[in-house]
């Protein structure tokens, strides 16, 4: 599928492109692929390879998106793709984010079937989830409009790192957003995630100021993220910058991926955090996989 032209740049001298999706701003030659293996530069123009393979297609409760305060109680049809614009090192979903290597294990679908499914299971909202959505734009697009015509929420399970280009696209069609604000430490987004924090919290308060529904979660790993000081500096900003009323998740880590070598996060970790971030204003904080 051609990729929009409004969301990557052409080079006047050669072939190469550059992709405007997400923060990666990826220079792509022609035949090759960006760092979510999923956009390819085909003859000086950009293809997104994936358009229509979702990997994993399933109902759920919404709050195991997890959005505990946008349409509780109610079913939301999750769908995930392949692919990831982040390399995190302790990803739980790396089977189809970082390891699936090619789309034979793909699922086709139209975005009209997506609708179908969600209607006859009864849910009031789809959520582009286990994978990062953004990645996958156009067919996100196509298919969240189709399903607010028939007054489904639209939901995105994202890292938040969207370009200035994709999160104007995005905030046109998403109504909730549930944001994995991973560390407060730059370091820790650099060697961990591959990644720039900056931008992260750039599009969380933009997010924020636009009116969206915004949950937080923060999946906090051993002797990484888990010091006092670094949750403190976490709700500080959910406090000042974005607003007391955001709920927070603080969910526990679990060896995966490249970081097999942890242990679950303590629960105490866990019981900490919660009474730090209440004590600093909170109103809304919740604790999963514990």
């Amino acid at each position: 599928m051609l990729v929009s032209n409004d969301l990557y740049k052409k080079s006047s001298k050669t072939q190469k492109i550059r992709c405007d999706i997400c923060a990666n701003y990826c220079k792509i030659t022609d035949g090759n692929v960006g760092i979510c293996c999923q956009h390819k530069n085909i003859n000086g123009e950009l293809y997104d390879e994936s358009y229509g393979i979702v990997s994993s297609l399933s109902p759920d409760p919404v709050e195991k998106k997890p959005l505990n305060h946008f349409l509780p109680g109610t079913f939301t049809y999750s769908i995930g793709g392949f692919g990831c614009n982040m390399a995190c090192l302790h990803c739980q979903n790396y089977m189809i984010s970082q390891e699936f290597y090619n789309n034979t294990r793909g699922i086709k679908i139209t975005s009209e079937a997506i609708v179908e499914n969600a209607l006859k299971y009864d849910c009031k909202s789809i959520a582009w989830t286990y994978n990062e959505p953004t990645i996958h734009l156009p067919f996100n697009k196509k298919t969240s409009l189709l399903a607010k015509a028939k007054n489904l929420k639209v939901i995105y399970v994202t890292n938040g790192y969207f370009s200035d280009k994709s999160l104007e696209e995005v905030l046109g069609f998403v109504d909730a957003f549930n944001i994995d604000l991973k560390s407060m430490s730059q370091e820790f987004y650099k060697k961990v995630c591959r990644a720039d924090l900056n931008v992260v919290l750039e599009n969380l308060k933009r997010i924020y100021l636009e009116g969206k529904h915004l949950e937080v979660t923060n999946l906090i790993i051993n002797d990484y993220n888990d010091s006092i000081e670094e949750i403190n500096k976490l709700c500080d900003f959910i406090v000042t910058e974005l607003g007391p009323e955001v709920p927070l998740h603080f969910s526990r880590a679990f060896p995966y991926y490249k970081m097999d070598e942890i242990r679950p996060t303590r629960a105490e970790t866990l019981y900490r955090a919660k009474e730090i971030a209440l004590d600093m204003g909170i109103e809304n904080v919740h604790l999963g996989n514990i």
